[in-house]
This record gives C-alpha cells, structure tokens and sequence, in this order.
C-alpha cells in the first residue's frame, strides 16, 4: 500500500513538473516577401532559449532566411542572414515583449512559403537537467523534485511580475481618470465662461439697437 502511494505521487509530482515545464513549438508559414514575427511577454532576469530550423520538402533546395530578435527597448539580441537554422540564447535585462521576426532572403523569391519550426524555451524549461545532474550526482525522484522545485520559484516569480504589472497598469488607470475628470472639468468650465460672455455681449448689442 505504501509503495502504491508512493508511486502514484511520484506520479503527481511528475504531472506537475511537466506541465509547469512547458516549451512553445511554433510552425511559421513564411511567404516569400515579407516578414512574420513571433513574440512573448517575459520578465526580466529570465533565460531564454530557442532554435529554428526551416523545413522543405524540396530536399534538392533549402531556402535560407533572416532573422532579428530585439528586445523591449529596440536592442537587437540576435541577428543572422541567410541561413537554415541556428539557436539563440540570452537571459533578459529588461521586462516586456520580446520579438523574433524572419523574413525570407531574396535569392529565394518565387520559391513559395517557407515554413520553420521554433522551439522557444523559457525560464525553467531552458534549463539544461542533464547537466545539473550529473554535476550534482542526482537522478529519479530526487531531479524530479529539482524540477519542480524550480518549477515552482518560476511560478512564483512570474506571480510576482504579474502582481507588480497589475499595479502598474492601476496606477496608470488612475492617473488617467484623474486627467479625463479635470480635463472635462475644464472644458465644462470654459464652455460655462464663454457662454457667459456671449449672453452678456449679446445683452449690451441689443441694448445699444434699443432693441430690449
């Protein structure tokens, strides 16, 4: 009974590790003039690990591509033309959107659509474990528990970056409803003043025609 449970807990733990464990396999379609880009949200201080690899069923010809990654701010984190495949890897410095974006090299227009397959890995799942274990002589149960430990500081801290985006996001709603409540106070009152002004000018003009 014991060893039962014991298994269908490891079991569990494993569930858990591997659902938290999650890496994006992405197919891109790429046509032959123009770029597709491919972007995820990350915080700061975060691996990030991806490869790309172009398909073709042609295997006489194999369209090579470019591809730029850039960072929230503009910096360009990775940046190579007319190849096949190839990886990048980078831990982030600042939190936003990160964009990777291929477009197809011109020897290969009217080649058709280009498709590549991006493996992009982020956090704990770009962690090598293999390595881990051998360097600290663990393996089974106990790398599973590694994992999901891991797994779980990953979760917390994205918890974390989300809380802190939240209350950015507020306090920028706020100080925009402050502004609209004022603005519209403003313009009420500068709609109040000129109506003022008119009725008071049109009162002196139909006085002086001895009109009233």
């Amino acid at each position: 009974m014991g060893k039962r449970k014991g298994e269908m807990m490891y079991t569990f733990l494993l569930f858990l590790t591997t659902s938290a464990m999650v890496s994006e396999a992405i197919w891109l379609n790429l046509p032959s003039s123009g770029t597709k880009c491919v972007s995820e949200e990350i915080q700061n201080n975060v691996v990030v690990l991806a490869d790309y690899l172009v398909i073709s069923e042609d295997h006489s010809f194999l369209p090579s591509i470019s591809i730029k990654v850039t960072s929230p701010y503009g910096n360009t984190l990775h940046h190579r033309e007319n190849v096949t495949h190839g990886q990048f890897a980078f831990t982030t410095q600042e939190a936003g959107n990160y964009l990777a974006c291929f477009w197809a090299d011109g020897h290969n227009h009217g080649a058709g659509d280009i498709s590549i397959n991006i493996d992009w890995k982020t956090g704990i799942a770009a962690k090598d474990w293999d390595s881990v274990a051998k360097k600290e002589k663990i393996e089974g149960v106990e790398l599973e528990l590694r994992k999901l430990e891991g797994a779980v500081e990953a979760i917390h801290e994205n918890l974390l970056y989300l809380k802190t985006r939240e209350a950015e996001m507020r306090t920028v709603s706020e100080k925009t409803n402050a502004r609209v409540a004022w603005f519209s106070i403003m313009s009420l009152g500068i709609c109040i003043v000129v109506s003022v002004v008119q009725i008071l000018y049109l009162k002196r003009f139909f006085q002086k025609k001895k009109l009233i």
